[in-house]
């Protein structure tokens, strides 16, 4: 599996299954993976020059928020439960910082002179879903509580829909 080998040889050396990730831990990474979402997309919309395709990258933006959205009222929803109990766990924002930020959803190249076309750019947003994809796959994988393994499904679930927007709108463009 690339992720895990990815993953194992990352600048963190942090594997998933050596995290003891709580509920909140997962939120807080899920919530990175849809920033990223977020600022990839907003991007994507400006460089975008096809009407259909700009919509469709505005709809994933607005997908990304609401996701976004959603985690951050299960984290304030924890907060009174686990707030005080539950100090900032740093191997996660290790994790965090050497596997999604920058990682996921690259927002340079995005920005660099390899994309000149909209199929370029609908091509690199299918590479980000997958690999969206495969880090929480991975984090699912190695997961044995239910309750965090439920909170990195439901993000799976969205990324794979995601995935098949991106890829139907390919499909279209290569025609």
């Amino acid at each position: 599996n690339q992720t895990k080998d990815t993953m194992a040889t990352s600048k963190s050396n942090i594997s998933p299954s050596e995290i003891n990730f709580q509920c909140g831990d997962a939120i807080q990474v899920c919530m990175a993976i849809e920033r990223e979402g977020i600022s990839f997309y907003e991007q994507a919309i400006k460089k975008a020059r096809d009407p259909k395709v700009k919509d469709v990258f505005r709809r994933l933006g607005r997908d990304e928020r609401d996701h976004s959205k959603a985690l951050q009222a299960k984290w304030k929803h924890l907060q009174p439960a686990v707030g005080k109990r539950s100090p900032t766990n740093e191997e996660v924002n290790r994790f965090i910082q050497s596997e999604v930020k920058g990682r996921v959803f690259d927002l340079e190249s995005l920005k660099g002179p390899d994309m000149q076309t909209d199929l370029e750019a609908v091509e690199f947003g299918i590479t980000c879903e997958k690999r969206s994809i495969e880090i929480l796959g991975f984090l699912l994988e190695a997961e044995r509580k239910i309750d965090v393994k439920a909170i990195f499904s439901h993000l799976l679930v969205e990324e794979k829909k995601h995935l098949s927007d991106l890829e139907a709108l390919k499909a279209e463009l290569s025609i």
